[in-house]
């Protein structure tokens, strides 16, 4: 391992693979804490009110048909009223044919028009050392129905009960309405109801509007609680929504982009107007999938927490194979005038601390942010290895060789993490940097050691004197 450069090359290399295996335990630490802030946040958002997703509202309108069934009914005495039997004891039975109403199959109505507009207040909450963005939204909802269009779906003796009309609104929590709820029908207030639908994820509410045919206008407030997302269904013919926020990091989703938004440090606000040929509803109908509507159609906006900690650790700890692969590849091209080689030991603590300074980054950033965090954990990291290089491998004056590129590699780091959209562009050209300077520095190396070897001179051991013969007399 003194002669040939060749060999000590390969069993680098091959410490810097072996180092996989501590990174592979500290990437799982990392994701599992990762999974702790989620379920915190789940937890929160939960109690608060959770998601909200809005569906309608829509109009329910029942429906009688008029069947004709053939019954059997027992004969009695017109005068007695005794039920009329036959001589071997049975009942007289007749046939009796009658046209009964029944319930029919409902039509579900959606608006003409429907415009929202909704303005949200953010709010923190902590549990324990997690925080969880929050929301409150004032809602107001303008929109109107054609309620002509809903006697094209009548069957042949089918009656709609116009006087048993409900409006429903489906939301997903009834727990998130924590404040002022009214609906104003032509100027007049309805009383809301919840709607028991036996599951918390499919709630609602509901008024009973009598005869709607000669309603022009409805009006719903709705304050609401929510967090991770507001987002709605464009069920009307013609959608418009219109939402504003203090919030500075909104994520668009859902099957609607915004036709124009405005984001900044302070807020955002937010502009959709949804046709009714780019929505994937008809206009009435009697099959209505609301839970299909709302995974194929709906759309919002998501309060998201840009590039956190934890995902900026984990895409740290798959680069830094690469960085300890530098790093050693840096002590074996200084070392190689040392008085004494570096030992394969000294090349795992060096390769360990930079695994260990994942998990001083993120134990450091769960408390105080990920700025400071880097900047400590990176901090103690360069100026240890610089340490130990100047000290333990009796480098000297290059020691701050080593010191310099790691500041270089871990300010590469930070920018990789900061800005995932150029990652991968960074840590490549990172990658062919190295190899070059590397196929630079080495050009002149023999890497094979072919120097003749001298034979090896070994001094003769002296021979023992045998014993003298006896002379004959």
């Amino acid at each position: 391992m003194r002669r040939s450069a060749g060999i000590k090359f390969f069993i680098v290399g091959l410490m810097a693979l072996v180092m996989f295996i501590p990174l592979f335990f500290v990437s799982d630490v990392i994701l599992e804490r990762g999974q702790y802030s989620d379920e915190a946040t789940r937890s929160i958002s939960d109690e608060w009110g959770g998601a909200q997703q809005l569906l309608g509202p829509v109009m329910v309108l029942p429906v009688l048909a008029e069947r004709t069934v053939t019954r059997r009914r027992q004969r009695v005495d017109p005068v007695t009223g005794e039920a009329l039997i036959k001589s071997d004891g049975k009942p007289i039975v007749d046939l009796v044919t009658e046209t009964v109403s029944v319930p029919g199959q409902p039509i579900w109505l959606f608006p003409d028009r429907l415009d929202l507009a909704a303005t949200m207040t953010s709010e923190t909450w902590y549990r324990g050392i997690f925080s969880v963005p929050v929301y409150k939204a004032d809602t107001d909802v303008q929109f109107d129905f054609d309620t002509s269009r809903a006697a094209a779906l009548l069957g042949e003796a089918e009656t709609i009960q116009w006087n048993k009309s409900v409006l429903r609104m489906r939301l997903s929590s009834n727990r998130a309405l924590r404040r002022a709820v009214d609906l104003q029908v032509d100027g007049q207030s309805v009383l809301l109801e919840p709607v028991q639908t036996g599951n918390r994820h499919r709630a609602a509410i509901e008024a009973a509007l009598g005869d709607p045919r000669k309603v022009s206008q409805f009006t719903l407030t709705l304050g609401l609680n929510g967090a991770e997302e507001l987002s709605m269904v464009p069920v009307a013919r013609d959608t418009t929504l219109i939402l504003t926020s203090d919030w500075p990091d909104p994520k668009f989703q859902g099957a609607f982009l915004p036709d124009s938004s405005d984001i900044s440090d302070q807020g955002f606000t937010a502009n959709w107007k949804i046709p009714h040929l780019a929505r994937p509803l008809p206009q009435v109908t009697r099959e209505f999938d609301e839970v299909g509507a709302i995974y194929s159609a709906r759309f919002g906006v998501a309060f998201i927490t840009p590039n956190n900690f934890y995902q900026k650790a984990y895409r740290a700890a798959r680069y830094s194979t690469l960085f300890i692969g530098l790093t050693f590849l840096t002590v074996f091209l200084i070392e190689r005038s040392a008085p004494r080689p570096a030992h394969s030991v000294q090349y795992m603590l060096i390769g360990l601390a930079q695994v260990v300074f994942l998990l001083l980054m993120v134990s450091l950033a769960e408390q105080v942010g990920f700025a400071m965090a880097y900047l400590i954990s990176s901090a103690a990291t360069i100026g240890l290895l610089t340490l130990y290089a100047a000290t333990g491998m009796k480098l000297g004056r290059r020691a701050g060789v080593l010191g310099g590129l790691l500041v270089v590699l871990y300010a590469v780091l930070y920018l990789i993490l900061r800005s995932s959209d150029y990652a991968l562009l960074a840590g490549s050209f990172l990658a062919f940097a190295a190899i070059a300077l590397t196929m630079f520095a080495t050009r002149n190396e023999d890497w094979v050691d072919t120097t003749p070897k001298r034979p090896t001179l070994r001094k003769r051991s002296a021979q023992p004197t045998p014993p003298a013969q006896p002379q004959p007399e």
